[in-house]
């Protein structure tokens, strides 16, 4: 039996609920103040040196490449690898304008085909909300990683705060589910990011996931505006080899 989201979406099913918006994506997450600055924020706070110079990184769930966007503002001159499970959504990133040092792979965490390693950093974007195991996904990231790299998880999290809870109830029923569906003619996926924003981790124990997974100096951070205690970003360093 296929496991659910607490919408009643199977798990399986989310990469195709995002095919279905991915030509509407971009217009609706634009008119979210912040949305594309809380991303820069987040790759900036990855700490990257030198613009980028010599690093490889890793958009881990990269979606229309709005993340890897970030990740390219933040170190101009890394090289850049994003991959996402959904098709429709990686056309979309695929379709914009990129320098030759950004590419971009169609597959999901729980495969990472065609992704090989060792990357210095990564972003992860709104993706380990939506992964059937996440501590199985934050594993397999981490083995991704070089030893002292960092990851940075860009992640809705509301659960350790009831003004939090209550602001993002209020947007989620006056804004995003009313816009989702007259846009695009559908809510289901603006329901289910509702619904799986409201019973995910809290922020404490998102970074006590990095901690099981292996990452050590694992710190938290929130967002200015609207967001502040709704969107975080929750760092963590993979450790130096021992000798």
């Amino acid at each position: 039996m296929s496991e659910m989201t607490h919408d009643g979406l199977p798990r399986e099913a989310v990469p195709s609920a995002f095919d279905a918006e991915a030509r509407w994506y971009d217009r609706l997450v634009g008119a979210n103040p912040g949305y594309h600055a809380h991303l820069r924020l987040s790759a900036r706070r990855l700490q990257l040196p030198d613009a980028g110079a010599g690093l490889r990184l890793l958009d881990a769930g990269c979606g229309t490449g709005a993340s890897t966007a970030a990740l390219l503002t933040a170190a101009p001159a890394a090289r850049i690898t994003a991959f996402d499970a959904s098709g429709a959504m990686l056309a979309q990133a695929r379709a914009k304008k990129w320098p030759s040092t950004v590419e971009f792979v169609h597959t999901p965490v729980e495969k990472l085909t065609g992704i090989e390693g060792p990357f210095d950093a990564i972003l992860a974007a709104y993706l380990v909300r939506n992964l059937a195991d996440p501590d199985a996904g934050l594993r397999r990231l981490r083995s991704l990683l070089k030893p002292g790299g960092r990851i940075a998880l860009h992640e809705y999290s509301v659960r350790d705060s009831r003004r939090s809870r209550l602001v993002w109830n209020a947007v989620c029923a006056g804004i995003i589910i009313p816009l989702g569906r007259i846009t695009t003619g559908d809510a289901t996926l603006y329901r289910h990011l509702r619904r799986s924003v409201l019973t995910f981790d809290g922020v404490g124990s998102l970074a006590g996931r990095l901690t099981a997974a292996g990452f050590t100096q694992v710190g938290t951070a929130t967002m200015p505006g609207w967001q502040r205690g709704i969107v975080h970003t929750v760092l963590g360093t993979n450790p130096q080899e021992q000798p």
